[in-house]
């Protein structure tokens, strides 16, 4: 399999820049994992992503960056 053409568009909007990343409580220490809160939950909550995926829907949260 080919490498993913596009991986560079990704770097700009990874989740743990976006609004609707919910990061994963551990303590006082940063999470890489958390809880996208784009759309309803299904009847398994909400999906679990790491900060570093991205999607389509990407929106920037200014206090992340």
């Amino acid at each position: 399999m080919k490498n993913d053409p596009w991986k560079h568009r990704s770097k700009g909007t990874i989740c743990e820049t976006c609004i609707y990343f919910v990061p994963k409580a551990v303590g006082d220490k940063p999470s890489k994992i958390g809880r996208c809160r784009r759309h309803a939950p299904t009847m398994n909550g909400y999906p679990a992503v790491f900060g570093t995926d991205w999607c389509g829907d990407h929106r920037l949260d200014e206090e992340a960056v």
